[in-house]
């Protein structure tokens, strides 16, 4: 007996067995889809360390990092659920390659950007490949893990990849960039891609959804209108004026756009590029909020403090790799922390806690010099590092295990969006907040390095705020958390 039979490459078919031969065919299959999460959270990590080396070879502005960094999320985010359902209709295999393709050509074409300008041009092409990695390899791992206890463990190691690529990425980068360029934290994405791309048409069986949804295309058109708009304001905010007249459109623009999108998606039903009925079950929306504002601290976190190391400190960008280390592998030995903690007590410890150190972590944060010591610097990493590595499990979890499961990819995809959200919102923010902050205090004087050091207060601030939001979400909307629930919420508006 088969859990999969499809057409493979040359017209043969991939079945799964069942017994000891399909457990290891699956753990393949687990290993291909981990490593396309890998391998886009690797390449974000690897380019912040970059970013001070492409600003300086490229001469490009602070807002222009920004566009390099959120252009490719700024993709991501808004087709993530175009992907996801497009995916079911045409198949995830089919997708899934498509993804792997994009990605690996866009990586190869961004290292030979020859100005800011094409860089993220083809960062956005690289981001149209990224959007079908994600939701697509999560998909896949449900379909192919039909075993309750088997399916649980595989998404808790498919989450945890996330911690492992963000301890890898910084050193990677860092000694990529020292010894080869920045263009070479690009080429790492392209043997990998190819060798996913050969393991895939061997090994991954193709799945469909029985009754795929639709095109939402006035809700997709509203959602990229509505990050759109909302990106460019924020990040050019600090240089054309806040109160400039296209800036003031632009946040109109948004703010239009996120009404409409709400009442087009009341009324498309089943049809809707987002089920806002989701969000009346309150584990759920809590998931949905605290992915958000924890991915909002991440992305932040990682832009300001490779930029303050590197720029303020006088790092090389392997030593700014290295003095991450505290953070990122702290963070990577909380995830599967969190996910033992999340499968023996529910998603409640593992929140708050994270919210808790997240605060302490950005809070340590606060007053940060160029002279500030390296092992202050250190705890003040590791505890926001805990903080971020504890989070992952918990908000995928609550987001997939709670809806019902003819729901649970479609849920899936919108944790997996609002994280996008979340990291667009962190670089666009934060960014302008040290972009206003170096301009004010250059202004009045102040060196270079001191500037960027003390604009880096504002972001910790931000960071900290949105650490006590995670605690404080986490307690109240896992109070009742338990599936049974959840379910009846969805059904209930149905």
């Amino acid at each position: 007996m088969s859990v999969a039979n499809v057409l493979g490459p040359a017209g043969r078919e991939i079945t799964i067995p069942e017994g000891p031969e399909g457990r290891r065919h699956r753990l393949v299959v687990l290993l291909i889809c981990s490593s396309s999460l890998f391998i886009t959270y690797l390449d974000t990590t690897i380019l912040n360390v970059a970013l001070p080396t492409i600003q300086v070879d490229l001469h490009a502005s602070l807002a222009a990092l920004q566009w390099v960094a959120d252009s490719y999320l700024l993709v991501v985010a808004s087709l993530l659920l175009l992907t996801g359902s497009t995916a079911d209709r045409l198949g995830r295999k089919r997708l899934f390659l498509i993804g792997l393709s994009g990605f690996s050509l866009g990586s190869l074409l961004c290292s030979l950007a020859p100005d800011t300008g094409s860089l993220i041009a083809l960062r956005m092409l690289q981001g149209l490949g990224g959007t079908m990695l994600t939701p697509i390899s999560l998909s896949i791992v449900r379909n192919t893990f039909t075993d309750h206890k088997e399916r649980a463990q595989a998404l808790g190691i498919w989450s945890g990849i996330f911690g492992v690529a963000a301890a890898c990425g910084p050193v990677v980068g860092g000694v990529l960039v020292s010894e080869v360029g920045w263009r070479s934290v690009f080429w790492v994405n392209v043997p990998i891609g190819v060798a996913m791309i050969l393991a895939t048409r061997r090994y991954v069986p193709e799945s469909r959804a029985p009754h795929p949804r639709p095109v939402d295309v006035p809700g997709q058109v509203l959602m990229i209108a509505l990050l759109g708009t909302l990106t460019y304001a924020v990040i050019q905010g600090p240089d054309d004026g806040w109160t400039s007249p296209l800036i003031l459109a632009l946040f109109a623009v948004a703010l239009v756009a996120a009404a409409l999108f709400v009442v087009v998606e009341r009324r498309r039903g089943d049809a809707a590029l987002l089920e806002l009925r989701f969000f009346r079950s309150p584990p759920f929306t809590g998931a949905s909020v605290i992915a958000v504002l924890s991915f909002v601290v991440l992305a932040g976190f990682l832009f300001v403090i490779i930029l303050y190391l590197q720029q303020a400190r006088g790092d090389s960008p392997l030593r700014a790799g290295l003095t991450l280390l505290p953070a990122t592998i702290v963070m990577a030995a909380a995830a599967p922390v969190a996910g033992q903690i999340t499968g023996h007590r529910g998603p409640r410890i593992p929140l708050v806690a994270s919210g808790v150190l997240m605060a302490l972590g950005a809070g340590l944060l606060l007053g940060l010099s160029p002279t500030t010591s390296f092992w202050r610097l250190a705890l003040a990493l590791a505890v926001l590092g805990a903080g971020l590595g504890l989070v992952n499990p918990p908000i995928t979890n609550t987001g997939v295990s709670g809806m019902p499961p003819s729901q649970a990819g479609v849920a899936s995809a919108v944790i997996s969006a609002t994280r996008q959200f979340g990291s667009v919102l962190g670089v666009a923010v934060m960014g302008a907040m040290l972009t206003s902050g170096v301009r004010s205090r250059v202004a009045a004087g102040e060196g270079h390095a001191a500037a960027l050091a003390a604009a880096t207060h504002a972001p910790w601030l931000l960071a900290v705020v949105c650490g006590a939001l995670v605690a404080v979400v986490g307690l109240v909307t896992t109070r009742a958390a338990r599936a049974p629930r959840t379910r009846r919420a969805v059904r209930a508006g149905s």
